[in-house]
Order: structure tokens, then C-alpha cells, then sequence
């Protein structure tokens, strides 16, 4: 629920349990409607599993949020600001590892890191000391002194990772964060995103290992030809749709399109 309202600058009340409200967000590009009436909250300091199948509206989502589109009707805040107002503090407070990763492959991993750093204005050195500990914390320290033309798809995503937390957001959007990653990597990572929730920041993730979202949301949107499905915790979940875990509730529940071969 949006509350006192500031006319200059369209943030939501400080100590609104919300760090991301959605109304009736609709998205559309020509005929295709890639997000229909969608609504939502994320509490502040929670991760939030937001799923579907491919083509579900996902990543469209995450761009409008992040400010990478605009809807073409609805509203959205992020951070208490709104996304068609003041995308500018929103960047602030943001940080967002895309699909594709967002890498200069001439540099090497920690080069990229410190660059988009630099791009964010930060301090050399708190910059050098944040990057130090990300790197730590995943164990890319040696692999991060060479050049990322040499990496592996899954080292590629930990580096996309590391660079969307670099400035230290409030609110992360993790695309797909783990996709390439063998199971050891992916497992690290589950464990580094965790430790972001503990840091009290608020994180969206996007992801097709649906064990994944069940294991580190604390509450899931499910979502399919741009509508929300279903909401609510994993246990919430798998209790309402009689399933012994979150991928059965998702097969159940988005079988329209596998059976339309979609």
C-alpha cells in the first residue's frame, strides 16, 4: 500500500515494510502482451523467487523494475520510488545482474569488477576492499586475475554477480544468476546469496532450477503468459497444491503451456 506520499520526490514512508510494491503492471510490444496485470509486493530484506517458463514475463518484468523499460500501464516502486518518476534514485539503490553477462572479456575478472565500480563512483578504497571481500567470499581470488575471454560460462555469471553487488545496493535483481555454473559453483552461490539476505538487503530471483528458489526464497511469485499464478511462501505453496516440492507445484500449475508445446 502506497502512504505519505512526498509530492517532490514520490517516495513511499521510510518505514514501509515494502521494499517493491507492483499494481497492475501491464506490458505490451506491438500484438504481444508481456506482462498483464501484474501485482506483487517484495518485503524490505527478503528474497523473492519469481518464476515461470520461458516467455512467461520474467525478465521483462525485472527491466521494467530495474528501469531498463517502461510499462505501458500500471505502477511500480522500487526502494519507495516509482519506476516511471524517479528511475534516477532507483539506480541508486540498485544493483542488477542481467541474463547475458555484462562482461569485457579483454579484462580480467577483477578489472571488470573495479570498473563498473569506478562507474558507480566509489571510493578506490572502499572499492578495492569491497572487491577484495566479494572475491573471497566466492573464491575467485586467483581466477580473478585473469582475463575473462579465458572464463567459463559459469565463471562468467559469479563475475556478472560480484559486478551487480559491487556498490553495495539495497535491492539486488539476480537474472538467472547460476546458469552454467557446475554443481559446486552453483552451490557456493546459493550460500553468497543468502549471505545478502543476512546483510538486510532485499533480493528478486529469476531462475529456471526450481530447487533453487525453494530452497533460498521466502516467498515465490509463479507467474505464466504475463500473469501472476501463484504467491506465497514454498511450504504455503506445496501444502495448497499437494505437492512434496515447489518444481511439482510449478509442473502443475504451468502445464497449459508445455502442453501447447509453447
Amino acid at each position: 500500500m502506497v502512504t505519505n506520499v512526498r509530492n517532490s520526490e514520490d517516495i513511499l514512508d521510510p518505514d514501509d515494510g515494502n521494499a517493491i510494491i507492483v499494481k497492475n503492471l501491464v506490458k505490451k510490444f506491438d500484438d504481444i502482451t508481456a506482462v498483464n496485470d501484474l501485482s506483487f509486493e517484495v518485503k524490505k530484506g527478503e528474497i523473492f523467487g519469481l518464476l515461470g517458463p520461458n516467455g512467461a514475463g520474467k525478465t521483462t518484468t525485472i527491466k521494467i523494475l530495474s528501469g531498463l523499460l517502461n510499462p505501458t500501464s500500471g505502477t511500480a516502486t522500487v526502494g519507495g520510488y516509482d519506476v516511471k518518476k524517479n528511475l534516477r534514485k532507483i539506480k541508486e539503490l540498485i544493483g542488477v545482474c542481467p541474463q547475458q553477462a555484462a562482461i569485457f572479456k579483454f579484462l580480467t575478472g577483477r578489472e571488470n569488477i573495479e570498473l563498473f565500480g569506478n562507474l558507480h563512483t566509489m571510493n578506490k578504497k572502499e572499492l578495492k576492499e569491497r572487491t577484495e571481500s566479494l572475491l573471497e567470499a566466492v573464491n575467485f581470488t586467483e581466477a580473478s586475475k585473469r582475463k575473462a575471454k579465458g572464463y567459463s560460462g559459469g565463471m562468467l555469471r559469479q563475475i556478472n554477480l560480484l559486478i551487480a553487488i559491487i556498490n553495495n545496493p539495497k535491492i539486488a535483481f539476480l537474472d538467472e544468476p547460476t546458469v552454467g555454473m557446475d554443481p559446486r559453483a552453483r552451490r557456493a552461490t546459493w550460500s553468497f546469496i543468502g549471505s545478502l539476505k543476512e546483510e538486510g538487503k532485499t533480493v528478486i530471483l529469476t531462475t529456471h532450477y526450481i530447487e533453487e528458489a525453494e530452497a533460498l526464497s521466502d516467498n515465490v511469485a509463479i507467474i505464466d503468459y504475463g500473469e501472476l499464478i501463484a504467491l506465497g511462501s514454498p511450504q504455503e505453496l506445496m501444502e495448497k497444491h499437494d505437492s512434496k516440492n515447489l518444481e511439482e507445484v510449478f509442473m502443475k500449475i504451468t502445464g497449459r503451456r508445455i502442453l501447447e508445446g509453447i
